[in-house]
């Protein structure tokens, strides 16, 4: 395999684990509900998304023909990844969750 094929491929793995990362610690680190639920959905799409680029580069490098497989959860992944942080926001929003206090932009502050 060529190196530039290698670094490539090193990239988008490294760089997905990157994301995934930022990800898991912004689920512990951020203040209130909403911070937290974006930061998983946002990094942990982008991680999973890096890592599956690297993995299809490496398999259709290699000499293997290209799965399917990879694509259906990729596919899975950018659909329902976003569309679940955001009901979860919807329902925090309907329960009045408490924010941090230094949160801007509060949708039921005009009550």
């Amino acid at each position: 395999m060529n190196i530039w094929v290698e670094l490539v491929i090193s990239f988008f793995l490294l760089g997905g684990a990157l994301f995934a990362l930022v990800g898991s610690i912004g689920l512990i680190r951020l203040p209130d509900f909403f911070s937290r639920v974006h930061a998983p959905t946002t990094g942990t799409t982008l991680g999973v998304g890096g890592t599956i680029i690297g993995s299809v580069i490496f398999f259709n490098v290699t000499g293997h023909f290209l799965s399917l497989h990879e694509l259906l959860i990729s596919m899975f992944l950018f659909i329902t990844a976003p569309v679940s942080g955001h009901m979860m926001a919807k329902v925090a929003i309907h329960l009045k969750v408490k924010l941090a206090p230094g949160t801007r932009g509060k949708p039921w502050s005009s009550e």
